[in-house]
C-alpha cells in the first residue's frame, strides 16, 4: 500500500468513526443543540482536523518522495504537504463562517423547529461532501488535463473578492425565491408544515415533500454555490488532492457545531466579508502570477505566506467587527474598510 492510499485509508476511518460518533452521541433526535455543547462539539472536529495536520506532517516525506517517484512534479516537500493542509482547511473555515448567515434565513424563512435543526443540519451536510467530492474531482481532473483553467479560476477569485469587498449592503436571500425552491415546487408537490421530522410522508394516498426536505436540499445546494468561491481558492493554495479533498470535508463536518456555536454571535461579525474578500483576492493574483513568483520565492515560502494571510486577514476582521460594535458603530455608518 502507498502512503497515498495509507493517509487516504486513516483520513476515511477517522471520518466514518467521527461520524457515528458524532451521529450516535452527540446527536439525539428531537433534541435542541446546548451552546455549550455546539463549543465541545466545534473543539471534536477542530481537534480532529489538527491531529490529521501532524498525520500529514509525519507522513510528508513520504507523500513527497512518492509524488516524485510516479513521475509527477512535487507541489510540496516534507512538511510542506501539511502546512498546506493546514492553510487549506483555515480557508474552509472560515469561509463556513459565511455560509451560517445564509443557513440562518433558510430555517427562519421556512419555520423549522429547533428540535430539528441538528438532524436537518445532518443530512444536508451529508449531501454537501458528496456533492463536493463530485465538484472537486471534476475540477481536479480538469485542471490536470488543462492547466490553463487556474487563470480562468484566479480571475474568478479576484473578480468575486473585489464585488465582495466594494458591497457597501448585502443583498436579503430570500429561499422561497430561489430558483432551487421553485424548480422543486414545480416538479414536487411540497406542503407547508414539517411533517413532525419527516422528510416524506402520504397524505390522501400520494406522498408529499415536507418543509424539511425542501430545507435540506437548500442546505445542500447553497453549499454549492458557496463551493464556487472555496473550492478554486484551495485550488490556489494546493493541487495536491489529497490536501483538496481532506480539507474541503473536515470543514463541511464542523459546520453544524459551528453553525450552533455562532449563530447568535454570526451576525456581529460585519467586516468577516471583507477579510474573506481580501483572502480570494489574494488567493486569485498568486494563482495568475504563479510562474513568476515561482522564479523568485521557494514554494515553502508561498506556503507560509498563504498561511499568514489568511490567519491574519480572518482574524483581523473579526476582532475589528468585534471592535467597532463594542464602539457601537453601525457598519453601514462606516466606510466599509478594514
Amino acid at each position: 500500500m502507498s502512503t497515498h492510499q495509507l493517509v487516504y485509508l486513516v483520513f476515511a476511518i477517522v471520518l466514518v468513526i467521527a461520524l457515528v460518533f458524532d451521529l450516535g452521541l452527540l446527536s439525539k433526535k428531537n433534541k435542541t443543540v446546548t451552546i455549550k455543547q455546539a463549543f465541545y462539539q466545534t473543539a471534536f472536529w477542530v481537534g480532529l482536523a489538527l491531529v490529521f495536520f501532524v498525520f500529514m506532517w509525519i507522513e510528508g516525506p513520504s507523500l513527497a518522495a512518492e509524488t516524485v517517484s510516479n513521475g509527477v512534479a512535487s507541489t510540496a516537500t516534507g512538511s510542506q504537504l501539511a502546512l498546506e493542509f493546514l492553510s487549506a482547511y483555515l480557508m474552509e473555515w472560515s469561509l463556513s463562517i459565511d455560509n451560517i448567515f445564509v443557513f440562518i434565513l433558510i430555517f427562519t424563512s421556512f419555520g423549522v423547529k429547533e428540535k430539528h435543526y441538528p438532524r436537518v443540519l445532518l443530512v444536508g451536510i451529508l449531501m454537501a461532501i458528496l456533492f463536493r467530492i463530485i465538484f472537486i474531482t471534476v475540477g481536479v481532473v480538469l485542471v490536470a488535463k488543462f492547466s490553463w483553467i487556474l487563470y480562468i479560476f484566479g480571475v474568478f477569485l479576484v473578480y468575486t473578492g473585489y464585488k465582495m469587498f466594494t458591497s457597501n449592503e448585502d443583498e436579503e436571500f430570500d429561499p422561497h425565491d430561489s430558483k432551487v425552491y421553485r424548480f422543486l415546487k414545480k416538479f414536487l408537490p411540497l406542503v407547508n408544515h414539517d411533517g413532525d421530522g419527516k422528510y416524506v410522508m402520504r397524505e390522501n394516498g400520494r406522498p408529499v415533500y415536507t418543509s424539511l426536505f425542501v430545507v435540506v436540499v437548500l442546505l445542500a445546494a447553497i453549499d454549492l454555490v458557496f463551493a464556487l468561491d472555496s473550492i478554486p481558492a484551495v485550488m490556489g493554495i494546493s493541487k495536491d488532492p489529497l490536501v483538496i479533498y481532506t480539507s474541503n470535508i473536515f470543514a463541511v463536518l464542523g459546520l453544524r457545531s459551528l453553525f450552533f456555536l455562532l449563530r447568535g454571535a454570526v451576525t456581529k461579525f460585519d467586516y468577516l466579508q471583507q477579510g474573506i474578500a481580501i483572502v480570494l483576492v489574494f488567493i486569485g493574483a498568486k494563482m495568475l502570477g504563479e510562474h513568476y513568483l515561482n522564479e523568485w520565492m521557494p514554494k515553502s515560502t508561498q506556503v507560509f505566506l498563504s498561511l499568514g494571510v489568511i490567519m491574519l486577514c480572518i482574524s483581523g476582521s473579526i476582532f475589528y467587527s468585534m471592535f467597532m460594535n463594542k464602539k457601537g458603530v453601525p457598519k453601514d455608518v462606516d466606510d466599509g474598510s478594514l
